[in-house]
């Protein structure tokens, strides 16, 4: 895969831009990509330094409504934590 493929898109809430601060950047990832891949994609893409790479696979909510039931979809996101200096500035804007 290609970086491109492996990083889908920033996951960006309350939580992860308070992990901004502490220089943690989350993506939602491919489910087939592994820490290393991701680790590399980001490195290639932003150039910067990567430190350390946690991922978790989100397991998507039953939604009900009445007798129609729905499935939002699994995805896995990737929690980067960049070396010490390093910052991402799509995400300062």
């Amino acid at each position: 895969m290609e970086a491109r493929d492996i990083l889908i898109r920033p996951l960006i809430t309350e939580r992860t831009t308070q992990l901004m601060a502490e220089g943690k950047y989350v993506f939602v990832v491919a489910k087939a990509a592994n820490k290393i891949e991701i680790a590399k994609a980001v490195a290639e893409i932003f150039n910067v330094k990567v430190e350390k790479v946690n991922t978790v696979n989100v397991l998507g909510k039953t939604k009900r409504m009445g007798r129609n039931v729905g499935k939002r979809a699994d995805y896995k996101k990737a929690i980067v934590k960049l070396a010490a200096g390093s910052s991402i500035e799509l995400f300062e804007a």
